[in-house]
């Protein structure tokens, strides 16, 4: 099955609809990945009784990964298919996507790579040992991990406000 690299189709007179409706479905599917490892997380308080410490944070921590991670490839492949759209607009309709736009302009992610490095987060690593101080050590993984998604879900908070603007702004011109 091949993957869409555009939200149009092709181009019409409702190409600021198509790409509105496209990206909000696909902010839907991040915000989809980072509730179902914030419910993972939730539900693996569950296993207490029966998985020690040791296995049982490991494997929240693990969770929180692999959510953000798809949370964040997500949020690539938003990117990369709504500056394929644009292209493909004229300037009155560029001009009603450009908040959309500036979202990613303005608050531009960070690689994986570079979530992951700890020497690249020192404010966040000193966040993480005081909480592990506070808590348990074995939470200082978990709370890292918690760091990148609580920035994605940020980040598509700010995308989402963009795109309800955008969608309020076409109906208004309708």
């Amino acid at each position: 099955m091949t993957e869409k690299i555009s939200y149009l189709s092709h181009p019409h007179s409702h190409a600021v609809a198509d790409i509105v409706k496209g990206i909000d479905r696909d902010v839907e599917k991040g915000e989809d990945a980072l509730m179902l490892g914030f419910g993972l997380a939730m539900l693996s308080s569950i296993f207490a009784p029966i998985a020690p410490p040791v296995v049982l944070l490991p494997m929240v921590a693990l969770t929180f990964t692999i959510s953000a991670c798809f949370a964040r490839l997500n949020y690539y492949k938003m990117q990369k298919k709504l500056f394929d759209s644009v292209q493909h607009l004229d300037r009155q309709q560029k001009a009603l996507i450009d908040p959309i736009v500036s979202v990613f302009i303005d608050y531009p992610v960070v690689p994986l790579v570079e979530s992951f490095n700890p020497l690249m987060n020192l404010r966040r690593i000193w966040k993480c040992v005081f909480g592990g101080i506070i808590m348990n050590p074995l939470w200082i993984p978990i709370f890292y991990v918690m760091g990148m998604q609580i920035t994605e879900e940020k980040n598509l908070g700010l995308l989402n406000k963009a795109i309800i603007g955008v969608d309020k702004k076409s109906l208004s011109l309708i």
